[in-house]
């Protein structure tokens, strides 16, 4: 009886190893019957590897976004698991695998045969030792002639990560590997959306923007084994993927502007209210710089309200962490000090323009020579009223709160300690 019980409770303790996945590989598939064989049969290698190296477990799940050529019962006839995903592209098929993923531990590669999977051992291995996300470098790993086109190793792939790394300062060599793992609750809590091939960018910048810890291991890059055109259009999707740069960067897209706009326009407008007071001084400033002037700082004024209306929203989705901006954002507006400010700033416009009315009719209704009174008391009036439907735009975006955002001292504190961490 007692070696029977042992025998049992052995067999449990196989059936449950069996069980246990550590690490799910997953490939998006479209069509590549030709190349799957090669690609399981190689990530099974590689599982074999995270075995020996880190006693993990594993499993095989091909991401199938459609395809017509039979890759969903070859895969299955080669032991990996499908995952059907409705939704096209090359981002899809990579969310809908990962959240399929039954393993702690997410390692993704195409599935054309461009990429060695154990290669991607290493990265296990900086997922087990505290990094979040891991990138595969094909730059420090090596590209082979032919597997890469010369504006897409020259041109498309530098300039993106530059921007990429200036933007968000992830501090990676090559932002669009194909090659890559991260910890399936990271995967999860990114909540990644882009189902194109911005989805490579949209992974590594909601990260940063998240300050997961982020490392990267050389990779290889080979030519593919398809005799058909890649599903990759540089052109197009260099484009969606430096939108996207730009999409998920509010602070440049709409706050560099406007504090370079706001420094130019206020130095403007004081020559010119300078000039306006003590006539001939330098240097002379007049009317159409003026109006230039207060253009350019009403521009920048409501760039500055969607810098932080943006940042809010990103706090508010889950993809960003408050920043040193948000937090002071939090603490020194919100909807009433908005409106407050406001109102005074109409009040004070509408003061100015009194005033030039005033003047007019003392002048018996005749022209001026200048119009800085007038353009200020304009100013005013326009950055008064932005304020006032600012702050409602605020407090909608920051979910239909009066204050727009709460942040405690001690997240706060803790968003820092990750930031000095990271």
């Amino acid at each position: 009886m007692r070696q029977q019980a042992a025998r049992q409770f052995a067999e449990s303790r196989a059936e449950t190893r069996e069980e246990r996945v550590d690490v799910t590989i997953v490939m998006p598939c479209l069509n590549e019957a030709q190349c799957l064989p090669h690609c399981i049969m190689n990530a099974r290698e590689a599982l074999r590897r995270i075995g020996d190296e880190y006693g993990l477990a594993g499993e095989i799940v091909i991401a199938d976004n459609g395809s017509t050529d039979g890759s969903q019962m070859l895969a299955t006839g080669l032991g990996a698991r499908v995952v059907d995903v409705s939704e096209r592209g090359y981002g899809a098929a990579l969310i809908g695998g990962g959240h399929a993923a039954r393993g702690k531990y997410i390692l993704m590669g195409d599935a054309d045969g461009s990429y060695d999977f154990t290669d991607g051992v290493a990265m296990i291995g900086e997922l087990e030792g505290g990094a979040e996300l891991c990138m595969g470098s094909r730059f420090k790993g090596g590209i082979a002639p032919g597997a890469m086109p010369w504006k897409n190793r020259y041109i498309g792939n530098p300039v993106l990560t530059g921007i990429l790394n200036l933007f968000f300062r992830p501090g990676i060599s090559d932002a669009h590997s194909g090659l890559r793992a991260i910890r399936k609750d990271s995967f999860l809590a990114l909540g990644l959306s882009g189902a194109g091939m911005e989805f490579a960018s949209e992974m590594v910048i909601k990260a940063a923007l998240r300050r997961l810890r982020i490392a990267e291991t050389p990779v290889k890059l080979l030519p593919d084994l398809r005799d058909r055109a890649p599903h990759l259009r540089p052109w197009r999707d260099g484009w969606r993927h430096l939108r996207y740069l730009f999409m998920l960067s509010p602070s440049w897209v709409f706050g560099v502007p406007a504090v370079v706009g706001s420094l130019i326009s206020l130095a403007l407008l004081f020559a010119a209210v300078t000039h306006q007071l003590v006539p001939g001084a330098f240097p002379a400033v007049g009317n159409y710089w003026a109006i230039l002037a207060a253009g350019l700082l009403g521009l920048s004024h409501m760039a500055g309200i969607l810098a932080a209306a943006g940042n809010l929203y990103g706090v508010r989705a889950g993809y960003r962490l408050p920043n040193p901006f948000t937090r002071q954002l939090a603490r020194l507006f919100s909807l009433e000090s908005m409106l407050v400010s406001g109102g005074l700033l109409i009040a004070g416009g509408l003061g100015v323009l009194g005033f030039v009315l005033r003047m007019w009719q003392l002048r018996d209704f005749a022209a001026t020579y200048s119009v800085v009174p007038a353009v200020v008391g304009t100013l005013c009036l326009t950055l008064g009223f932005q304020n006032v439907l600012g702050g409602f735009l605020l407090a909608i975006v920051g979910g239909n709160e009066a204050r727009f955002m709460t942040v405690s001292d001690e997240s706060a504190k803790s968003s820092d300690d990750v930031a000095i961490a990271a």
